[in-house]
């Protein structure tokens, strides 16, 4: 008997979470939040407020109460100039409280706002097609895509219309409401979309001479265990990805863990089941005809930045790769960015994986006008070797979870090391603030996660190190090198480390 049909009656009670769930369903909140607004978050019942309305995409911060998060969804990490002037808006009304974040997601996060501020928001939102619905919590994150998608010469295939077609089908009527756990979805369509760490990821494969997907499962980062997907054996075509994707996630609801949340993502339920019987009651969920695959595809080679000048696929058309530092943007940036594409652009932005922006259908003739605005003093195409592919999560200055403050800490280090070291090339290095590795560390070359150690006999601030994350033909997940570095030693820590594995010279004391 598989885990999907055992009944009800012998499975053991629901968690605390699941149960608050199994009662009411975020989405139901939505017409209330006016009157949420109103009353205000302290008349709110802990499930309402740390749980319910994660599904409306609106996050309780305790580090900053009163204060609210609100994610997007941004499929493919695709935005207008208008959509993000807007946003921007939203986030100018907080004050000094207000920012965004670019997410590892192709994703934004807006911080600082009040209760009051959802329900007109979410009315602005829609107007402009955008939607922040089931952003959190246990549901379908952000789908991603190549973020070079429509304009990348190398492109194998356009993944916005994909993306765009699972989301709506995932948004449907006929979509998840309530998941056993959070469940990330990408599609990749050139030869560096690296996805593995998504619990379902759509490879670009053929099958005799035939283009489509093959498919992967299971990958995900936990405080617990970390997992590379694996192949599921199967390919389909584009235009059978969306219900596919819908068919798997309502096995996932049917058959996932709602016992254990240390063990709900989806690989533990593979675990259970094995692969092959996995994948036999996912054929039969989807009931439309399948090919069997051995999982090879066509992704060869590590991400790009995308940072820089790059002429697209269009003739006389580029792209300029902007360096968002640490992914953090504040309102007056977010204006200048939305101003920048209008001028310069086709009112078009890119977000990536690794928390920067793409202004995108830049003629040649405008480009050393863009080059020369202020902005890109700040948001460079051109970043050191070291800024470059840096990411990072929030840290502890809005979540409870993280044990240091990521972003700060990340660029003051990468700053020092500026001064004492030069990097023959760019080194991926992903910062954390807790386990649950939000930022990525295992992935990185260097993986930096938030830690306690003690030093001179206190506990203080500090970061375990890991090495080795590759993100090309062979991926592999970084591994612990130091399981705690204070962060004052950091930067004399790192600069070694430079040394001896990334082929960085010191520089020359600078004269007194």
């Amino acid at each position: 008997m598989t885990s999907s049909t055992i009944s009800a009656a012998s499975q053991p009670p629901l968690s605390k979470i699941e149960q608050a769930k199994a009662e009411l369903c975020g989405l139901e909140l939505a017409p209330r939040l006016a009157e949420m607004g109103r009353e205000g978050w302290e008349a709110l019942d802990e499930a309402t407020l740390t749980i319910r309305l994660k599904w409306l995409g609106i996050f309780f911060r305790p580090v900053t109460p009163g204060r609210f998060m609100l994610r997007l969804r941004l499929p493919n990490g695709v935005i207008s100039a208008e959509q993000l002037e807007l946003l921007a808006e939203a986030i100018d009304r907080c004050g000094e409280h207000g920012s965004a974040d670019i997410t590892t997601r192709q994703n934004l996060q807006l911080r600082g706002l009040l209760l009051e501020d959802m329900a007109p928001l979410m009315v602005a939102l829609e107007t402009l097609g955008l939607t922040s619905r089931q952003s959190g919590h246990d549901n379908p994150r952000n789908i991603t895509g190549n973020p070079l998608a429509g304009i990348d010469p190398e492109e194998i295939v356009d993944t916005r219309p994909l993306v765009e077609a699972i989301q709506a089908r995932l948004l449907g009527p006929a979509g998840p409401r309530n998941l056993p756990r959070k469940f990330n979805v990408a599609v990749g369509g050139a030869p560096d979309s690296f996805l593995l760490h998504n619990d379902l990821a759509f490879l670009p494969a053929e099958h005799n001479g035939e283009l489509g997907f093959t498919v992967l499962v299971g990958g995900f980062f936990s405080a617990q265990r970390n997992e590379l997907a694996v192949p599921l054996g199967l390919w389909l075509r584009a235009e059978q990805l969306a219900d596919f994707t819908l068919a798997l996630l309502h096995h996932y609801e049917r058959a996932g863990n709602r016992q254990q949340r240390n063990k709900s993502r989806l690989m533990y339920l593979i675990d259970e089941l094995g692969i092959d019987a996995y994948r036999a009651e996912l054929v039969a969920a989807f009931a439309e005809p399948v090919l069997s695959h051995a999982g090879s595809h066509l992704v060869n080679r590590a991400p790009r930045s995308g940072l820089g000048v790059h002429g697209q696929k269009q003739e006389g058309l580029h792209w300029v790769g902007l360096h968002v530092p640490m992914g953090r943007l504040e309102a007056a940036s977010m204006l200048e960015l939305a101003g920048l594409a209008r001028t310069y652009g086709s009112g078009e932005l890119r977000l990536t994986e690794a928390q920067n922006a793409l202004i995108v259908n830049v003629p040649g003739d405008r480009l050393e006008a863009l080059l020369a605005e202020p902005l890109l003093q700040r948001f460079r195409p051109d970043p050191s070797t070291l800024q470059a592919e840096a990411v990072s999560c929030t840290g502890n200055a809005y979540c409870s979870f993280a044990l240091i403050p990521t972003k700060s800490v990340a660029q003051q280090v990468l700053e020092q090391l500026e001064r004492r070291i030069e990097l023959p090339e760019a080194v991926r290095m992903h910062w954390t603030g807790c386990p649950n590795a939000c930022g990525q560390p295992y992935m990185g070359q260097i993986g930096l996660m938030g830690a306690k150690a003690r030093k001179d006999g206190e506990m203080v601030e500090a970061a375990k190190l890991f090495l080795g994350g590759s993100m090309g033909a062979e991926p592999k997940l970084a591994e612990l090198h130091h399981k705690g570095v204070p962060l004052s030693d950091l930067p004399d820590v790192l600069e070694q480390l430079f040394v001896e594995h990334f082929g960085a010279r010191r520089r020359e004391p600078a004269a007194s």
